[in-house]
C-alpha cells in the first residue's frame, strides 16, 4: 500500500474514507481510475485529465440525474465532507463516483453484445433528447476533422529528429491519402451525446452480458448524430481490438449493432441522420489515426502502457496502424454496410 502521502489516499480522507482500500481500475487513455473498497461498499475515484475542467463534473451531475429520473441505470457523483463535488490537489481534479457492478470489454467478441451496445446507447440519446441544459464545459471541434489533420501536419513539421520520425512518417502519408478521400459529411443538427461511446465506456451485466449503463462521461455535449454513432461503430465493430495492426472492420458486429440501434431509435433518427453512419464512421477512423500518429511524435496526450510497449511512440504508433487497418476494411465493404443501414431502418 503507497504512503499516506501518495494523492489518492489523501483524497479519501477528504470524503470520509481514510481506512478504505485502493487498487487501480481499468485501462483508460486518459483519466485514472481507482476502486475504492470500504467495507462491503464500493465506490470508484478518479484523477481527471487536465484537458477537463473541473466544471465538467456540473454537467455530468445534471445528465446522470435525468438518466436516472427515466430510469436508466448512471454513476453518481458523490459529495466530499465539505459539501463539494470534486476537489483540486496538487494540480489535478479528483472526484468520487458510485460503483456500478458491472464488467467493460476491451473488444466486442460476439455480435450480441454489439447488439446490445447499440440498443443501449439508443436509449441514453432518447432518455437525453428532451434535457435543456446548457453545458458548463464545451468541446468545440472535438470531431473537426480537417483541425486534427492539419495537427498531425504540424507534428510532422516540428519533429523531423524526433527518434522514430521515419517510423511514423509512412502512417502519416497513409492517413492523409485516406483523408484526401473522404467525403464532406452534410451539416446537420446537433444531438445531446456521450462523446466517446467506445467500447470500454459501456458496462455489461457480468452474468448475462446484458449492457447496463454508459461510464467516463467527460465527453458530454451536443454533435452531429452521425458522428457519434461512428465514434461507436468504429470501436464495436473492430473485434481484435485497437493495438493490433491487422484490424478489421466486421459487417457482422455492424449488422448487429445498427439493429440494436434502431430497436429504440427508428423514427427518431431522421433518414438524413442514417445516410451519414457509414461515411461518418469511415471519418472517425481516419481522424483517430491522424490523433494517435501526431501524438507518436508529440508524446503527450494518449496514455500508454508502459508493461507492453517501449514508449508512448510506440504505442501510438500500433494504434495509428490500426484504425489505418480498420478504415481500409470498411471500404472493402462499404456498399454492404450502406445496405445494412438502408435495410434496417427502412424495415
Amino acid at each position: 500500500m503507497p504512503d499516506k502521502g501518495f494523492p489518492p489516499l489523501q483524497m479519501l480522507r477528504v470524503w470520509g474514507l481514510a481506512d478504505a482500500r485502493l487498487s487501480l481500475l481499468g485501462s483508460g487513455l486518459i483519466n485514472r481510475t481507482w476502486l475504492v473498497e470500504a467495507g462491503a461498499s464500493r465506490f470508484v475515484m478518479q484523477q481527471l485529465n487536465p484537458v477537463f475542467p473541473p466544471v465538467v463534473n456540473e454537467d455530468i451531475r445534471v445528465v446522470t440525474g435525468h438518466l436516472r429520473a427515466k430510469g436508466l441505470i448512471a454513476p453518481e457523483l458523490l459529495p466530499a465532507m465539505d459539501g463539494s463535488y470534486w476537489q483540486e490537489y496538487e494540480g489535478h481534479t479528483w472526484r468520487l463516483m458510485t460503483w456500478v457492478a458491472g464488467t467493460s470489454h476491451e473488444r466486442i467478441t460476439a455480435a450480441a453484445q454489439a447488439q446490445e451496445a447499440g440498443a443501449l446507447l439508443a436509449r441514453f440519446h432518447r432518455a437525453l433528447d428532451d434535457l435543456v441544459y446548457r453545458f458548463r464545459n464545451t468541446r468545440p471541434g472535438v470531431h473537426d476533422t480537417p483541425r486534427h489533420l492539419a495537427s498531425l501536419q504540424l507534428a510532422l513539421d516540428g519533429h523531423r529528429t524526433h527518434p522514430h520520425y521515419a517510423a511514423v512518417r509512412p502512417l502519416a502519408d497513409e492517413i492523409l491519402a485516406l483523408a484526401a478521400a473522404l467525403e464532406p459529411l452534410p451539416a446537420l443538427p446537433d444531438r445531446l451525446v456521450h462523446g466517446d461511446p467506445k467500447i470500454n465506456n459501456i458496462l455489461f451485466d457480468p452474468v448475462s452480458d446484458r449492457a447496463l449503463c454508459l461510464i467516463d462521461l467527460d465527453t458530454l455535449g451536443r454533435m452531429p448524430l452521425p458522428l457519434e454513432l461512428g465514434d461507436a461503430f468504429r470501436s464495436w465493430c473492430n473485434p481484435r481490438g485497437e493495438n493490433d495492426q491487422s484490424s478489421a472492420f466486421s459487417l457482422e458486429f455492424f449488422r448487429a449493432g445498427v439493429e440494436g440501434y434502431a430497436s429504440i431509435a427508428a423514427g427518431w433518427i431522421t433518414p438524413e441522420e442514417c445516410k451519414s453512419i457509414v461515411p461518418a464512421t469511415l471519418t472517425i477512423y481516419v481522424e483517430l489515426a491522424a490523433r494517435f500518429c501526431a501524438d507518436a511524435l508529440n508524446e503527450s496526450y494518449f496514455g500508454w502502457d508502459a508493461s507492453r510497449y517501449p514508449s508512448r511512440s510506440a504505442h501510438n504508433q500500433l494504434r495509428a496502424a490500426s484504425q489505418i487497418a480498420a478504415a481500409r476494411s470498411l471500404l472493402d465493404v462499404r456498399g454492404a454496410a450502406e445496405e445494412v443501414v438502408r435495410r434496417v431502418f427502412s424495415g
